[in-house]
């Protein structure tokens, strides 16, 4: 272990220094939610690709319906019917003057047509009025003709959408950069496109050690508490937007934990650890990591530091195996390891996505309190806390020890007390950290 005391802001450095963006790869739409473009992407086909009628109604002409009203409807010859998914009219039909096209939404608008009149201002071809032409219009078998009155006059373009209106081709739908999410997968899908180029989501492995740790369910014995790290920091990876595999807890035993870490190498991309890097207790896990994977690959090994924070002083990074695969080994206790994931690993993850927003934001708030909080003297202390973003405040959950969880799960943000503070006084302003 180092002596040296590193910096919170030195560690995150080092990280990110080490961590590069996954290559990009091709996937299908459904695969690249939550990912990151790499290229640009240009429309090839337009949207829509024809026009077509925004309404169930009648294709016509202006000049038919100018003036029209329900005490003087226009009298229109219905010459035939287009059906979204249809590829409208014959070839040889026209809506010439005089007449109209009964029209579905979606389906294209006919040649010859200029705008839509929607079927509320007609009749419906029933001749009794506006309200049969709602109750009849949808029922109107295929292919009918007649004649349809209608009751308003429309503008040219009524109720039609333009081909190209919404994007053209060789316009940019999407920049490179963009993450891929609902709304770009339905342009995407809309424009043709079934894969797209992105850095895929980062497999992140999590595994808890600790002899004392057994599974939740199961029954505790004498000096035994319930594995829930690894629940939380799987579920906190997954947030960040990583694919997150859960391991079960390794017992205090370097060869086991060696050989748990190896088995999971194929499938990681980053692997974190909990417990068993303290003073006390992380020789074990030192010489675990000491030999993982290729031990003659240089620039490889795992460094276990001391640093200027609270919680989460003791913390290990490094690379290891044959593709230098990050492994960052955070504290044991629950709230230690809650924050170290927080302010190391999720930053790690995101720039494995090649993401730029690598950090949650950070706002200032006043402190909601009755008395000073106090901070050791050179460290960067982090307490949980509840933040009213109306009234610009902070509250805080719980005390400062970093085995309190039920204090952590009533938080949402996180209290950022720095190096040089050693009590905030009640209404002191502070940079805290949302957590949603």
């Amino acid at each position: 272990m180092s002596s040296t005391i590193w910096s919170v802001d030195e560690h995150l450095d080092d990280i990110l220094a080490t961590v590069r963006p996954l290559e990009p790869i091709e996937l299908q739409l459904p695969d690249a939610q939550g990912c990151v473009l790499v290229k640009d992407v240009v429309v090839e086909v337009a949207l829509p690709p024809f026009d077509n009628s925004s309404m169930d109604g009648y294709a016509v002409r202006i000049a038919d319906v100018e003036g029209a009203s329900e005490e003087f409807p226009a009298v229109l010859t219905v010459i035939g019917d287009v059906a979204a998914g249809s590829a409208g009219l014959a070839d040889d039909q026209v809506v010439g003057p005089g007449q109209a096209a009964r029209i579905m939404t979606g389906a294209p608008l006919p040649a010859g047509a200029e705008a839509v009149v929607p079927v509320e201002w007609t009749d419906g071809g029933t001749g009794e009025g506006p309200a049969a032409a709602m109750r009849t219009h949808s029922d109107a078998p295929e292919g009918a003709t007649g004649e349809v009155r209608v009751h308003r006059s429309v503008e040219a373009g009524a109720h039609v959408r333009e081909r190209g209106s919404d994007v053209k081709p060789g316009d940019l739908a999407l920049r490179a950069g963009s993450i891929v999410g609902p709304p770009q997968i339905g342009l995407l899908a809309a424009i043709g496109r079934s894969t797209v180029v992105v850095r895929p989501r980062p497999r992140v492995v999590v595994l808890s050690t600790g002899s004392e740790l057994v599974e939740p369910g199961e029954e505790l014995r004498g000096g035994q508490i319930y594995d829930s790290n690894s629940y939380a920091l799987t579920a906190a990876a997954r947030d960040a937007g990583a694919i997150a595999y859960r391991v079960g807890a390794v017992t205090d035993d370097a060869e086991t934990l060696r050989a748990t870490i190896e088995d999971q190498l194929i499938r990681a991309d980053i692997i974190v650890t909990t417990g068993g890097v303290s003073v006390g207790a992380y020789d074990v896990v030192k010489e675990a990591l000491s030999s993982v994977g290729d031990e003659d690959e240089p620039g490889s090994g795992i460094d276990f530091r001391k640093l200027a924070m609270q919680p989460g002083k003791p913390q290990g990074f490094g690379s290891i195996g044959p593709d230098h695969t990050p492994l960052l080994a955070l504290p044991g206790n629950p709230v230690s390891s809650y924050v170290s994931f927080e302010l190391f690993v999720r930053p790690a993850i995101r720039a494995l996505m090649g993401r730029t927003d690598l950090h949650r934001p950070t706002v200032r708030a006043v402190l909601n309190v009755d008395k000073a909080l106090t901070s050791p003297a050179g460290r960067r202390q982090f307490l949980r806390g509840t933040y009213d973003e109306e009234a610009g405040t902070v509250t805080p959950v719980g005390g400062s020890g970093s085995h309190l969880i039920a204090a952590l799960a009533q938080a949402d943000a996180l209290i950022v007390l720095p190096e040089d503070t050693t009590s905030a006084e009640p209404g002191t302003e502070t940079d805290v950290i949302p957590l949603r």
